[in-house]
This record gives structure tokens, C-alpha cells and sequence, in this order.
């Protein structure tokens, strides 16, 4: 069983900062959380750090970094949350994926993420390397199903374990009821919560919570992900990043200003923050955004719902 520091390089003890996104869960307010994506170049790590000191500023209930696409990312990814878990004062959820990765190595990855002091985990069966949707190929020494590395992770420490939704369904389901179904394993499996795929439609997500809560679900918590249209173009990719179709009635929204690309950004704060708001009104845990490594948008959208001004951060972009 993998232990945990009491202190991190900050200075702060470890102890007086929540330990596990259930806690924050079940506390009764809200959470609002952020995610980012491992930068590429010397440039967009600098970029992103500037955007993660700016969302440090608001005080997040929790920070993500993803995998990436085939687990092509992984050792940035784990540099990355080693490094907010211990030089910032936010607290990292840590990606995991079984795509391509032993037992073996997976418990390994476990024990390092334990030692930097972090105690959250993403668990996600994850896609095939070079094609998102191609065939799953199991790893020789490796796990199938992502309750599989729920369990893993459970057994393992003391860890929160967090797992994917889809308010669609994921493109290899063969259907919305067998898609469900996975769901409800990984909650049986131990799973404390979910993070939903991202959506423009809040319907959606309540379809989603229905009917995980017909299949005998129970009250696990699902957070809706977020991530606001700031361009035109990001309508024609957004079936292939969510899954899901984008919803015909908001396209032809953002057709009627595509000529204008303020209004398009203005029209997707404004589309985003009503959606976040009818979210939190129907019972919502919180709110995860999708920050593409800039804070400006998912900033506004912030201080709109929390009806607070937050003082600007040093070098924030506009």
C-alpha cells in the first residue's frame, strides 16, 4: 500500500488542503474544477503556466491534466501533476489509462503519483494509440475494462478514484443502454464519481443521470464537463471530440454570427454560462472545465456563476 507525504516543495502542509474530491463533493457547494493538456513546445509550457498561476489565483476545488490520445503523453502528463502537487497550492487529479501499460506498470505509475503526494485518480480504459476509434487491443500483462483499474487503484491506497461518462455514448457502445451499463460497473467497481465527455446541451446530462440512476446507479456523483464554443470552427470538430452531435438548434445560434469573431466568443461564454447555471439548478455537483491551456474564457464563465469578482492575475490574457 502506497503512503503519502505530509508536506509538499510549497511550504504548506499537505494536511491543511482537502485530500480527496469526495470530501469536496459532499461538503454542499459546488465545485468548480479546470482541466489542461500537456503542452507540445518550450513555448506552450510557459503558456500553460501562466494559465495554471491564473487559475491558481480563483482558488479551484481540484486541477486535471490529460493523458492524452494512446497514452502518448503519459510521462509528461506525470511530470506535470508531480509538479502541481508539489509547487502550487491546487489540488491534481491524475489521469490514468490501461492503454498499452502492464499491471505491473500501472502500479508502478500509482506509487510514483503517492509519493508526490497525490491521492486522486481519473481511472480510463483509454484509446488505442494512432486511432481514437480503432480496435482495442488489450496489453499481454495489462487490464481490459476500466472498473478493472478502479479496483487496481482502490486496492492500492488510499486514493479517490474518479471515472468517465458519456452523455452520448462512448463511439465503441454499441448502444446508450450498454454504454450505461459500463457506467454502472465502474461504480460498482468502487468508482466515488464521474466526469462526463463534454456536451452543449444540458439535456444531455440529465438523459445521462436518469437513467444511471434506473440502472441502479445510486447517488454517485457526476460532474458535468464544460468547454465553452469560442470559434466556429470548433462546432465542425466537436462530434469527434464529445462523441455526440452538436445540437442543431445552438449551431444554427453561432451560423447566424460566424462572421463575427467576437460575437462567436461572446455567444459561447454567454451559451456556456447558462448551461453551467441550469446545471447547478437541477442538482449538478459542480462544474469541470476544459481549458485548452487558456484561462480567459473559463475565467469569465467563473466569475459569472460565483457572482464574485476575482482580481485579475498577474500577466492574464484577454
Amino acid at each position: 500500500m502506497f503512503g503519502s507525504p505530509t508536506s509538499n516543495e510549497t511550504g504548506r502542509p499537505a494536511e491543511t488542503r482537502p485530500r480527496h474530491i469526495p470530501d469536496l463533493l459532499s461538503a454542499g457547494e459546488p465545485t468548480f474544477s479546470f482541466e489542461f493538456f500537456p503542452p507540445k513546445t518550450p513555448e506552450g509550457e510557459q503558456k500553460l503556466w501562466r494559465s495554471i498561476r491564473d487559475i491558481e489565483a480563483l482558488q479551484p476545488s481540484w486541477v486535471s491534466v490529460t493523458y492524452g490520445a494512446g497514452g502518448g503523453t503519459r510521462d509528461r502528463t506525470v511530470e506535470m501533476t508531480e509538479q502541481l502537487a508539489t509547487d502550487t497550492t491546487l489540488l491534481p487529479l491524475a489521469h490514468m489509462t490501461a492503454v498499452n501499460h502492464s499491471v505491473s506498470e500501472l502500479r508502478h505509475l500509482i506509487g510514483r503519483f503517492a509519493s508526490a503526494g497525490v491521492n486522486n485518480m481519473l481511472a480510463l480504459r483509454g484509446d488505442p494509440p494512432g486511432d481514437p476509434l480503432g480496435e482495442w487491443v488489450k496489453h499481454p500483462e495489462g487490464l481490459e475494462y476500466a472498473s478493472e483499474l478502479v479496483r487496481l487503484v482502490k486496492e492500492s491506497g488510499d486514493f479517490s478514484v474518479g471515472v468517465a461518462a458519456f452523455p452520448f455514448k462512448h463511439p465503441r457502445s454499441a448502444s446508450v443502454d450498454e454504454d450505461t451499463d459500463f457506467l454502472v460497473r465502474k461504480f460498482q467497481a468502487g468508482a466515488d464519481y464521474a466526469v462526463t465527455q463534454m456536451f452543449f446541451d444540458a439535456e444531455d446530462y440529465l438523459r445521462l443521470r436518469d437513467r444511471v440512476a434506473a440502472k441502479g446507479g445510486g447517488d454517485t456523483p457526476i460532474i458535468p464537463e464544460i468547454m465553452p464554443v469560442l470559434q466556429h470552427s470548433t462546432i465542425e470538430k466537436s462530434e469527434q471530440l464529445s462523441g455526440a452531435p452538436f445540437p442543431k438548434h445552438l449551431a444554427e445560434e453561432f451560423e447566424r454570427v460566424s462572421d463575427d469573431p467576437k460575437a462567436v466568443r461572446e455567444l459561447g461564454i454567454d451559451q456556456a454560462t447558462r448551461m453551467c447555471e441550469r446545471l447547478l439548478d437541477e442538482g449538478a455537483p459542480g462544474i469541470h472545465f476544459i481549458t485548452f491551456n487558456q484561462s480567459t474564457a473559463t475565467r469569465e464563465i467563473y466569475e459569472r456563476l460565483s457572482g464574485s469578482r476575482v482580481p485579475a492575475a498577474a500577466g492574464a490574457r484577454t
